[in-house]
């Protein structure tokens, strides 16, 4: 009778821990609003309150293949200003989400190569540009691929939307004052350098093949590194937010006070913003000059553990 009794509460034990896992599992859930899985865009792509945008920087791979109804959005010549180095203005950001058919209220889901990078970037300059309702496909384009999930090659074109650039967001952009004024002990703020750790510690100056360049090798004082790999299993999709607050919280940040993500040009760094943003809900901001600015501005404090000299033999 002990016996059974025992087993049976056992059992009951068994089950309210699952219940408790499932019930935390839940409550750490990737917030929808920033993020949805395949399945979700597979079941949302006839909803006509949906427009699915690609950002991808390979040339040529959204004609090759895309995500039915998808609307392509180049990188370097659409999110970016050709001539200064800056983002798209607002003028001309509000006409190109028009032509892709957006309107105020539109749900816009975005996605691309590279994990999601210049994916990434585009949600930074809709969140700039005040966009409500901007998320995340989870994985990205690699994952939709992995999974055997449809392509298309057909180009859509649909009626001009409505949206309007009212309430822009400049706080979650940092310019290279704004950093200066972290390092110099004039605001409070912590710096996430998200690069590799050779390119933190100025072992490299740039991944290979890269053709941004600064002539000089290190990071930012004050920096912590989180390579950007970290807030993503193997898939490409995010970890859970259990596990990115952990990340996180073990260098230092924990959101109680403003972050700045920089990488190399920014679009790693827009990665981990929408991370630490959209997903954590911390004030974030992406320092978009990054180390090819910083590196190559006179007058400006690095480290270099390396002790690498631009031209060195």
């Amino acid at each position: 009778m002990k016996h059974r009794l025992f087993v049976i509460l056992l059992v009951l034990f068994a089950s309210l821990v699952t219940l408790l896992s499932f019930a935390y599992a839940e409550g750490e859930a990737l917030p929808e609003s920033a993020v949805v899985s395949a399945d979700w865009l597979e079941a949302n792509l006839d909803n006509p309150n949906v427009r699915v945008i690609e950002v991808s920087v390979i040339p040529g791979v959204f004609e090759r293949g895309h995500i039915r109804g998808a609307v392509n959005f180049v990188w370097h010549t659409d999110l970016v200003d050709t001539v200064v180095r800056d983002i798209v203005s607002a003028e001309r950001f509000q006409e190109l989400v028009r032509a892709a058919g957006i309107n105020q209220d539109t749900t816009v889901i975005l996605y691309g190569d590279n994990n999601n990078w210049f994916a990434a970037w585009g949600a930074w300059i809709f969140d700039i540009y005040g966009a409500t309702d901007v998320r995340l496909l989870d994985g990205g384009r690699a994952k939709w691929e992995a999974d055997g999930r449809e392509l298309s090659t057909r180009t859509v074109s649909y009626p001009e939307g409505n949206f309007t650039v009212v309430n822009t967001r400049p706080e979650l952009r940092a310019r290279l004052a704004d950093v200066l004024a972290v390092v110099n002990g004039e605001r409070e703020a912590d710096l996430i350098d998200i690069r590799s750790a050779a390119e933190y510690e100025g072992t490299i100056f740039a991944p290979q093949g890269f053709q941004e360049l600064s002539i000089r090798a290190g990071h930012i004082p004050g920096a912590v590194n989180v390579p950007w790999g970290r807030a993503v299993r193997e898939d490409g999709t995010f970890k859970s937010v259990a596990e990115l607050r952990e990340l996180y919280a073990s260098v230092g940040v924990d959101g109680s006070k403003p972050v700045i993500t920089y990488c190399r040009i920014g679009e790693r760094a827009s990665h981990t913003w929408f991370v630490l943003h959209r997903i954590l809900g911390y004030e974030a901001a992406m320092y978009d000059g990054s180390w090819t600015e910083w590196g190559n501005t006179v007058g400006v404090p690095i480290v270099n553990p390396a002790g690498t000299i631009w031209g060195a033999q």
